[in-house]
């Protein structure tokens, strides 16, 4: 049988990928980024294309001969490259369109609490993309996962590991129930959808049968990495993560896609519940609990350096950002005792105008770059790059500044590493 999956380089889409071929199944896998898709799935047999804006020929084409369609595809937040009435709704139609007349399964993964007057978007369109294919002839079945779990960590799944790495108990949300499923469920679910084992016209959540509150959540993720239970616990207004959604907004207009923007907070302010009732009477089998998710999946070190790393990241680029921005602001502002310092070591007074106001526009130019997502690997490496430079070239004309006892030399060193850190990490899938 063959088997398109939409959107397949994402967490559950991956997951639906590898389940799907372990299976038997023929599969295609569609992902817009080519990059993205070698690293997750190197040997997949790969098809790149932008759901959101393919048009009807290319639906035909790409869904043609197809036993199912899984559509894992979606965006949290409009952003970037990112929009979700184009993702959720407007490709569901054409795809709904593109399989009209066919014997094809069509396999959605939407999102549990999905209705159409939703608080935020992200419900919304996909409440309007779930009501396509409903009032569709196909063959269907929906599933509406709650909060995932799986050994890959992304968005809410690597927020909580975070949280749970805190040297501090941050207590956000209480009392407000938050209901997980295993990533190996859904895709399990939807293999057995897949094979026609569960009937067409499905909708059912996929759930673990209880629920808790994200403190309790974030403290079973803690004791999963091994940590002992935090000895402070700092409450976490409401207030200040309003605040936190409206920051997380503005940076994903730079390309970042911050698992704690409005969409997400307004989302776990409503909880995350589901359902389990439905996917039984179906026929599903039933989803395993949060405690019997983790013990699934073995913690070791790599999870502990994931869950401070995802921490100190953003602050490592805060801090290089603000570095490279006022080094550059305070040379240009002290340009004349700079060049007043090379004229004095053998450079022409005027040349040296040069190198200190072209060095402290690349500066600004480097800081202000590595706060767009699309730069961010690149200028790291040129944070790297010039800083060798600048070390070379100082060696050169003032070498006695190595035996300066402020070192001012030296501490160029610690932010070359710092660069090549955040380099190394660049990459979020």
């Amino acid at each position: 049988m063959k088997a398109v999956v939409l959107g397949a380089y994402g967490l559950i889409g991956a997951a639906c990928l590898r389940e799907l071929e372990a299976d038997g199944f023929d599969v295609v896998a569609v992902g817009r980024d080519a990059a993205a898709a070698r690293r997750v799935m190197p040997d997949a047999d790969w098809r790149i294309h932008d759901l959101a804006s393919l048009e009807a020929a290319g639906w035909s084409a790409l869904v043609a001969g197809a036993d199912v369609v899984v559509n894992a595809s979606g965006a949290l937040q409009d952003a970037g490259r990112d929009d979700l009435s184009a993702i959720h709704d407007s490709a569901v139609q054409r795809l709904v369109a593109a399989l009209d007349g066919s014997r094809t399964r069509l396999v959605q993964i939407s999102a549990a609490g999905v209705t159409e007057d939703a608080p935020t978007a992200f419900f919304r369109t996909k409440a309007r993309g779930d009501a396509a294919i409903m009032d569709s002839a196909l063959d269907w079945v929906i599933l509406r996962p709650t909060l995932v779990i799986g050994r890959a960590a992304y968005g809410g799944t690597a927020l909580v590991r975070a949280a749970a790495a805190l040297p501090v108990a941050l207590r956000f949300l209480p009392g407000v129930p938050v209901q997980c499923v295993a990533l190996e469920d859904v895709a399990q679910a939807v293999v057995l959808a897949a094979r026609g084992r569960v009937p067409g016209g499905t909708l059912a959540d996929l759930t673990e049968p209880g629920s808790q509150d994200m403190p309790a959540v974030v403290a079973r993720f803690r004791a999963w990495l091994g940590l002992p239970p935090a000895r402070l616990a700092l409450p976490v207004p409401g207030w200040m993560l309003t605040c936190v959604g409206v920051c997380a907004d503005a940076l994903g207009r730079l390309g970042w896609r911050s698992p704690l923007r409005s969409n997400a907070v307004a989302a776990m302010r409503a909880g995350i519940t589901g359902d389990p009732g439905p996917w039984a009477a179906a026929g599903g089998p039933p989803c395993r609990s949060l405690d019997d998710t983790l013990a699934a999946l073995p913690s070791n070190v790599q999870e502990r350096w994931f869950a401070r790393s995802y921490v100190l990241f953003p602050l490592a680029i805060a801090v290089l950002s603000l570095f490279w921005l006022v080094s550059g602001l305070v040379g240009l502002w002290h340009w004349r005792a700079a060049t007043e310092v090379l004229a004095t070591r053998g450079v022409s007074p005027a040349l040296a105008p040069v190198p200190v106001i072209g060095g402290a526009l690349a500066d600004i130019a480097l800081g202000l770059a590595i706060l767009w997502r699309s730069w961010l690997r690149p200028a790291a490496l040129g944070m790297v790059a010039l800083s060798l430079g600048y070390l070379g070239a100082g060696t050169m004309v003032t070498p006695d500044i190595w035996a300066d006892p402020l070192g001012p030399f030296l501490k160029v060193l610690p932010g070359v590493v710092l660069a090549l850190w955040v380099a190394a990490l660049a990459e979020d899938r």
